[in-house]
């Protein structure tokens, strides 16, 4: 068995795992860099934000092309080509994940590719495809990231998916069931519907996107909700997989009847990974969510083993793993680094953008914080009007007593520009 010791050993290669190595060779630490996969970038770089948008810039080309008769120009419908777009897709991937493999060769970063578990509070044993080595370290990075939430009693059936089953555009179903009104729902489903799928969304929630403020998200779901069925305050509570179809059963105050779709698409949010890794032999601590517990220097209640990303909680976002990484390794360093989410955006890549930073107005409310509030809409705006976007709105929230900005959101085109 080999035995390595390194100065920070990174759990997890996505953009937290990948970041946080990247940081602590940069400080002149050595690093070892253990990711399960043969590709870093975890979810967000093959499975999540890199090919959602590249698909959705498809998506938007289309309708584009549609909306551009509004302007006396006007298109043949366009033909798709499925797998030049995946192509498209997965060459924007590779390019990716080959620049994560030159960065780290140019910093001599040892990375790892298999299944890591923590021995003790210093040594974690990986499972390698050529045997398993026991790798030493003085301090740890957790960045395992999260996985799709499956929902109890969903059948087994290839019509059924999550987002990773979503991207890899198997086939445009004529009939699609997006359950979960969420970022993740709402953009597969923009996807879907510009290559011909009718769409029908379910959100147990009383709106869509539930994090945001309602009036924020408002433009954008007048302008769904023309094109697709959308029912908030309701849920599935059966799925029944059938030759011809998937069937499900709603139940709400305005539910739809009992109906069959050919694909369904389940987006009811992410799960810590947390189970496997060896947590319980060093004693961490998860909270009342089953993520695991840090601080605000992302330091877990272990001397020497940190955490960040999707496995430390919401929101999950790679951006704000990125940045949890940059903190956990100046901490490592000696250098005294604290996280403040404040200014870290989320953003739904729908169209319109629904972008938001800082308080929303219900967090504000709920934190019984005093506030003024600014907002402006987009048919109001002469530049909204040309462009033919004024499905939108602009709003600020301000601290009552010193004028400092709280919170902003944008809906409307490129609002999360």
């Amino acid at each position: 068995m080999d035995e390595i010791k390194y100065d920070v050993v990174v759990l997890g290669g996505g953009p937290g795992g990948y970041t946080a190595a990247f940081r602590a060779a940069d400080l002149g630490l050595s690093v070892c860099l253990v990711e399960k996969n043969d590709r870093l970038g975890g979810v967000c770089l093959n499975v999540g934000c890199i090919p959602s948008k590249t698909l959705l810039h498809g998506a938007a080309v289309i309708e584009e092309a549609e909306e551009a008769a509004d302007y006396g120009v006007k298109f043949e419908p366009p033909k798709v080509d499925i797998g030049k777009l995946l192509a498209r897709k997965e060459s924007v991937i590779n390019q990716l994940t080959d620049g994560l493999d030159s960065l780290c060769r140019a910093r001599k970063i040892t990375r790892v590719v298999g299944n890591g578990a923590f021995v003790d509070s210093s040594t974690l044993q990986v499972k390698t495809a050529d045997g398993e080595k026991s790798i030493q370290f003085s301090n740890a990075v957790i960045a395992t990231g999260s996985s799709p939430f499956i929902l109890p009693g969903i059948p087994d059936d290839p019509r059924i998916w999550n987002s990773t089953d979503a991207l890899e555009l198997k086939y445009i179903p004529k009939k699609m069931l997006v359950i979960g009104g969420g970022i993740i729902g709402l953009e597969m489903a923009q996807i879907y519907s510009a290559l011909g799928s009718e769409i029908t969304i379910v959100e147990m929630l009383s709106q869509i996107i539930p994090p945001a403020d309602k009036d924020l998200i408002q433009p954008l779901f007048l302008k769904l909700k023309k094109k697709y069925r959308i029912f908030t305050r309701t849920r599935v509570t059966e799925i029944v997989a059938q030759e011809k179809g998937i069937l499900a059963s709603f139940e709400g105050t305005k539910a739809p009847e009992q109906d069959s779709f050919d694909a369904v698409l389940v987006a009811v949010g992410r799960r810590p990974n947390c189970s496997g890794l060896g947590f319980e032999k060093l004693g961490l601590e998860l909270d009342e969510r089953g993520f695991l517990a840090v601080n605000e220097k992302q330091e877990t209640s272990v001397a020497g083993i940190y955490g960040i990303g999707d496995v430390v909680g919401e929101p999950m976002l790679a951006h704000k793993a990125t940045h949890e990484g940059k903190v956990a390794v100046e901490n490592i360093a000696g250098r005294d680094i604290a996280f403040d989410p404040m200014t870290i955006p989320s953003v739904a890549y729908t169209r319109p953008e629904v972008a938001w930073m800082g308080l929303t107005e219900k967090e504000a409310k709920q934190g019984n914080i005093k506030y003024s509030k600014g907002k402006f809409p987009w048919g109001a705006s002469g530049r909204a009007l040309s462009a033919g976007a004024v499905a939108g709105v602009t709003k600020t929230l301000f601290d009552k007593k010193t004028g400092r900005l709280i919170g902003a959101g944008i809906c409307g085109l490129n609002g999360g520009n």
